[in-house]
């Protein structure tokens, strides 16, 4: 039987340790920052891991938001989706995971772009979010 991703980069511990720098660096980044003012980082760190984790071959379950749910009220572009893998490769590479492994994980992760990056910022305005605030945040120049 064909091991796990998760069980491939070293489970939890890894996968914990990851995601801690990855958000270090959303957190600390001037554009990418703006979208969790005022979200508990050990929070979100925590959701990401679950949902990962579930998605590269753990036994838990995500029980969490859909993703499209999650993040229907924020206009993401795919400009912000490649800022965002490329924090997530360099939290990864500091790791020390091996380059198929990296190369499988950004893989896990892009197939789920389509669920929450907006093609046009005129599209996105006809989102009906009910009760929600609309979450666009310009890119610092």
């Amino acid at each position: 039987m064909k091991q796990s991703l998760f069980d491939a980069i070293g489970g939890l511990p890894a996968m914990q340790r990851v995601h801690t720098s990855f958000y270090d660096k959303v957190y600390a980044h001037p554009w990418l920052g703006q979208f969790f003012v005022g979200h508990d980082q050990k929070i979100i760190e925590l959701r990401q891991t679950q949902f990962m984790a579930e998605k590269m071959g753990a036994k838990d379950i995500y029980p969490g938001k859909d993703l499209d749910v999650a993040h229907k009220r924020m206009y993401i572009t795919e400009e912000l989706l490649l800022l965002r893998q490329a924090l997530l490769r360099e939290a990864i590479e500091e790791e020390g995971l091996a380059a198929d492994l990296l190369t499988r994980w950004l893989k896990i992760d892009r197939a789920f772009w389509s669920k929450i990056k907006n093609d046009s910022l005129h599209e996105f305005q006809k989102t009906d979010l009910k009760y929600e605030r609309p979450l666009i945040v310009d890119k610092p120049r």
